[in-house]
């Protein structure tokens, strides 16, 4: 299984027939979507107990790992 499948990672991807303008014009319709991202930030120290509770499903949203202060 693709690892991209397994996960739901999403990738904006360019076509060959879109202008900069098409590019535009989408940043500024997506712009006014509400999405809005879960972001849950974790001490690197912590990477192996984020990786379980990832794994777990215990986390929702994306899960950061923070280096340092």
């Amino acid at each position: 299984m693709k690892y991209d499948l397994l996960h739901d990672e999403r990738i904006v991807r360019s076509v060959t027939n879109a202008t900069r303008n098409d590019a535009r014009q989408f940043l500024e319709i997506a712009a006014r979507i509400p999405v809005r991202t879960q972001v849950e930030t974790f001490p690197l120290e912590e990477a192996n107990l984020v990786l379980l509770a990832l794994k777990r499903s215990e986390i929702h949203g994306a899960a950061v790992l923070m280096m340092g202060g």
